[in-house]
């Protein structure tokens, strides 16, 4: 079985567009949250998500944006969530407002978990690659699962805990792991599973004219140059 992993999309269609050409054939793919925010796009990549009927979870700055509560936020990053909540349709809104918070579901022998955040706070805690062995086994210890995907960091990770495999894909739409393409990860699971992470480019340009156009910060426009 074949499955794509993506997150962190954040209202960025030629980074999606880019992603998707790309991509294998697969079972099924998986969205770990995060369609909107910081980009200038979010109906756009919302319609082109629920057009692929991949299955998605809701992320912090999706949830920003149906409630257009900005608490824990950055000023830059609220004023990119309060300005996607004014442009949302009310079709894509509601879609939103339905995602769940976590995914469980079972691929060939395998259990799989999908949350954005951490189990413990799905939409808010960070966890990053560097994470010591023992906060990431607290962390994972009660779920139920074999592989755990996660999102929310934009930063790439691959761990093995416990005898779980835990995975996050990158970002989509804003990378912060020094490298500029969109990221995402291929799983094949078998007996074993294999991961392949994936880098792809995708035309920059675009994205920073429409963020630009749309009057968001400037520096929302700039970090896609360099991936921080």
């Amino acid at each position: 079985m074949k499955i794509c992993v993506i997150a962190d999309i954040h209202s960025n269609l030629a980074a999606f567009q880019a992603v998707l050409k790309h991509m294998p054939r697969c079972d099924v793919t998986l969205c770990a949250g995060d369609l909107v925010g910081y980009c200038a796009e979010p109906n756009e990549v919302v319609d082109l998500a629920k057009s692929k009927n991949m299955k998605v979870i809701l992320g912090n700055h999706d949830y920003g944006a149906i409630t257009s509560d900005i608490a824990g936020l950055n000023p830059i990053a609220a004023r990119a969530v309060l300005w996607t909540a004014d442009k949302l349709s009310g079709e894509n809104a509601k879609y939103l407002r339905n995602l769940p918070e976590q995914l469980k579901l079972t691929c060939g022998a395998k259990k799989v978990v999908v949350i954005h955040g951490s189990p413990r706070d799905p939409l808010f805690e960070y966890v990053f690659p560097d994470i010591s062995n023992r906060e990431l086994f607290k962390l994972v210890r009660d779920v139920d699962a074999d592989i755990l995907i996660l999102g929310h960091t934009h930063v790439p990770m691959m761990r093995v805990i416990q005898n779980k495999l835990v995975i996050n894909p990158g970002s989509v739409g804003q990378p912060r792991d020094r490298d500029p393409r969109a990221s995402y990860v291929v799983l094949t699971v078998d007996d074993e599973v294999d991961v392949k992470h994936e880098r792809v480019g995708y035309d920059v340009e675009k994205t920073v004219e429409k963020i630009r156009a749309a009057g968001l910060h400037e520096e929302l426009a700039t970090r896609l140059y360099f991936g921080w």
